[in-house]
């Protein structure tokens, strides 16, 4: 004979999990398939962003190209083309596929949102730069168009994000690119950096390790098929081409260029003092900000007064103020080296 109190408790037990995973919106299933559902929705925007590269640049988008980009199988980037086409987003055309107006808009909308992401990381906050696209990527599914449009609105409505890219306009308009890929500029010839493509992420890497930017001048000492030569900042940097041609650059006047490395404030001794010339242009946003409301700027005199036991921070005597800088920030302050000792 079954217990009523056991039967009793096990009905409960059985309702309780029936409502932890039935329960309208907040159940297990339910949130099994928003997820799903979220997951369809952000390989869809993927898909036609990859669309849209391949029409902005002029290339043939296949099947093939959709499973290399998005890391599925040839089988679900059939299945997803099929999709795309049933909504009307892409048609077929001749060995590849097509953005149709809808698709295009829809394409921009994605693109618009990431990169306006990527300049707010830039110009807000103090995440590298290595990461931007990442958490851009993360961003770009999530926020909705009012509020792509007011983060536009707080920056300034920017026209161009951190790396370069265009950003599309609310109606869709992208701003004109200019320039040439550095690997077919002339040598000997002064060029402003206006493009660094940040994709794949471990040749951007490479390129920021050499503190180059988007805006940046140079002179291209050498093109040759095994290396590219620049100098930059009295820095020369060498490159492999696979990597380099992924800067775009457009000429500008001959600029005077130091003629050796520029010294940082991380390079002084304890007791050594020099007098700012500037901010490297890698250093951005918040920290830019940060240190010019220090009174990092040209002018101004730092001297070392001593470092941490670990070796960093390092204290900085700034405008009669001592400030503990981390030798990452001291590397972007370019300083000229003054004689004598501080006292």
């Amino acid at each position: 004979m079954v217990d009523p109190l056991n039967a009793l408790i096990g009905g409960i037990l059985i309702l309780l999990v029936a409502a932890f995973i039935l329960w309208p919106r907040k159940g297990l299933l339910a949130r099994w398939i928003q997820s799903s559902k979220i997951s369809q929705r952000v390989r869809i925007e993927d898909a036609l962003k990859h669309l849209y590269d391949c029409e902005y640049r002029q290339l043939v988008c296949t099947r093939q190209s959709i499973s290399g980009s998005l890391s599925i199988s040839g089988d679900d980037a059939a299945r997803l083309l099929s999709r795309l086409e049933d909504l009307g987003l892409l048609r077929s055309r001749g060995a590849g596929f097509v953005l149709t107006d809808e698709g295009r808009s829809y394409a921009l909308r994605v693109i618009r949102v990431h990169r306006l992401w990527e300049r707010y990381l830039a110009d807000e906050t103090g995440i590298d730069q290595t990461d931007w696209h990442r958490e851009a990527e993360q961003h770009e599914h999530v926020l909705t168009v009012a509020e792509a449009d007011a983060l536009a609105a707080r920056m300034g409505n920017p026209r161009f994000d951190p790396h370069g890219d265009p950003i599309p306009t609310r109606s869709g308009q992208l701003p004109h690119q200019q320039g040439v890929p550095i690997t077919s500029f002339p040598e000997g010839g002064f060029a402003e950096i206006v493009h660094i493509e940040d994709e794949p992420s471990v040749v951007f890497a490479q390129i920021a390790a050499l503190g180059l930017v988007p805006g940046m001048r140079v002179q291209v000492i050498a093109t040759a098929p095994e290396m590219v030569r620049l100098n930059a900042d009295g820095i020369e940097c060498a490159l492999h081409p696979l990597v380099a041609s992924n800067i775009t650059v457009q000429t500008v006047s001959p600029v005077v260029l130091p003629e050796g490395p520029v010294e940082n404030l991380a390079s002084l001794e304890p007791g050594e003092k020099g007098r700012v010339l500037g901010i490297a242009k890698a250093c951005r946003g918040m920290q830019r900000r940060r240190l010019m409301d220090l009174g990092v700027v040209p002018g101004t005199e730092i001297s070392v007064e001593m470092r941490s036991a670990t070796g960093d921070p390092t204290a900085y005597l700034i405008r009669g103020a001592s400030i503990a800088l981390r030798k990452k920030q001291a590397s972007h302050i370019q300083i000229e080296r003054q004689e004598g000792k501080i006292r």
